[in-house]
């Protein structure tokens, strides 16, 4: 069986065809038209490619950056604003004629990582990508739980918890919101909590990079945000008790976090007892175009 996965992102579109095995056979990157029929047209080209090459046709699932509200069907919430509002998944299926699959990219990556990937043959998979923004995804059994809203695994427009006096009302998020925990625990927060303080550094591997040097600046504010993270994945652990977390995105290659989180995660999961895995992710930057395969 040939899966197709396609991860359409704000500047790029990948395709990736996975054997039945999850051996790569084709991967092509194409950059993003940002218009909708065009988008369409592109996704179509890359399917009709790869199954030429390949000399086989194959299932195609896709993984956007926003849903597809399961009560108007349109795509909603994506930040490649031209596909808002449009049945994604029926004018592709029209396009290519056979149903296509779409989830949420941090969905896909979650799935990515339970079916062969760091969370492989666990039942119930966090899956968290902390770049320039946060987000999350959850797979129970290798599957995307997307919930009846379309919305699941959605935890970085909740508030941080047990926030303290000086976070109360101190972000703002894109969302509408205050104090969201992406404004905390994103690569943009931790950048923006150490500029605050006096330091100045481009992304978050720079200021644990300085941490590891001795700074004293750099080494406070890699353990507010060290604290910061246990509390919102606390707050999982609190109502899902997923068996293992897998961390993805940038921030993700901070090696200082998974060494120092488990001794704090403790500290804010009722009963005081933690043992829930948080690992690194497996496939990187591939992990969401695999999933994105996966969904069939």
């Amino acid at each position: 069986m040939l899966r197709m996965g396609v991860d359409l992102g704000g500047t790029k579109i990948e395709l990736v065809a996975l054997n039945e095995d999850g051996h790569e056979l084709f991967r092509k990157r194409i950059p993003t038209p940002r218009e909708y029929q065009a988008t369409l047209a592109a996704i179509e080209s890359l399917v009709v490619e790869a199954e030429t090459t390949l000399g086989m046709t194959g299932t195609v699932g896709v993984g956007i950056p926003g849903v597809i509200s399961p009560f108007s069907g349109l795509v909603k919430n994506a930040n490649s604003t031209w596909i808002n509002g449009h049945p994604l998944d029926v004018d592709l299926g029209n396009r290519l004629n056979r149903e296509v699959r779409v989830a949420n990219d941090a969905n896909c990556f979650a799935v990515s990582e339970a079916v062969d990937g760091a969370a492989a043959g666990k039942g119930m998979v966090f899956g968290v990508i902390i770049g320039t923004g946060c987000g999350a995804g959850l797979a129970i059994n290798g599957k995307v739980h997307g919930g009846s809203n379309g919305i699941g695994g959605e935890w970085g427009h909740n508030p941080l918890p047990w926030m303290t006096a000086d976070e109360f009302n101190s972000t703002q998020c894109f969302c509408g919101n205050q104090d969201c925990i992406e404004t905390f625990i994103s690569g943009t927060g931790f950048v923006r909590d150490y500029k605050a303080a006096g330091g100045d550094a481009p992304s978050g591997i720079e200021i644990a990079q300085r941490m590891a040097q001795g700074e004293p600046l750099a080494t406070a504010a890699f353990n507010r945000y060290i604290d910061r993270l246990a509390r919102a994945l606390a707050h999982v652990i609190n109502v899902l008790d997923p068996d293992v977390i897998v961390l993805g995105g940038g921030v993700s290659n901070i090696d200082a976090i998974y060494p120092l989180l488990p001794d704090v995660l403790p500290k804010y999961v009722l009963g005081g007892e933690c043992r829930t895995p948080v690992v690194q992710n497996m496939y990187g930057g591939s992990s969401g175009v695999r999933g994105a395969a996966w969904l069939w």
